[in-house]
């Protein structure tokens, strides 16, 4: 039965019941399109479980070199007994420091003597199976491509070769004088 929605159109009670339906579900839309590209239904949680292993751990003392070596032991063993691709993140997560300050071992700014051999270490063999996971197509080579510049210092290079263009080159000097002269523009031009 039609009914009047007070703007002079008649509807149905099933169009009035969809237009209602389509209303309610408007704002969720762009909530379902946004987590659908997050894979499978839990794995958001699977994620988050594995983040807060790290959170929970007892802090070490970071200026202890066998208590830095000994956790990112542990860190790779978590990752193995869990199916976890290894990370920066994650260690500096399970070492209880960030990126800045992993970042100062390695270059040997603080703890070179006692730390920037053991990060090294880690972060070599995060990069080497970075390359593995590569290599047998088990990344996304954008993800892989952001992962070398942004973790291994890797670069795009292009070589620019530039090979001088000299159109006067042997010719005497009133024909290059000549040259110059017939190369200017007329006004009328």
């Amino acid at each position: 039965m039609p009914r009047n929605n007070n703007n002079g159109t008649d509807l149905t009670d099933e169009q009035a019941s969809q237009i209602v339906k389509k209303k309610r579900n408007r704002g969720s839309d762009w909530m379902k399109e946004l987590s659908a590209d997050y894979g499978e239904p839990g794995e958001n949680s699977r994620f988050i479980r594995h983040a807060l292993v790290a959170w929970n751990l007892p802090p070490i003392d970071i200026s202890d070199p066998k208590q830095v070596e000994r956790r990112i032991g542990e860190y790779f063993q978590y990752c193995a007994d869990n199916d976890r691709k290894p990370q920066i993140v994650g260690l500096c997560n399970w070492l209880g420091i960030n990126r800045d300050t992993l970042n100062s071992w390695i270059r040997g700014e603080t703890r070179t003597a006692t730390h920037t051999d053991i990060v090294k270490k880690a972060v070599s063999m995060i990069e080497e199976m970075w390359a593995d996971y590569m290599q047998a197509g088990k990344l996304n080579p954008a993800t892989g491509i952001f992962l070398a510049k942004n973790w291994y210092g890797y670069k795009d290079v292009a070589d620019v070769v530039v090979t001088p263009n000299n159109p006067m080159q042997g010719m005497d000097a009133d024909s290059a004088r000549q040259h110059l002269i017939d190369s200017i523009p007329d006004d009328d031009e």
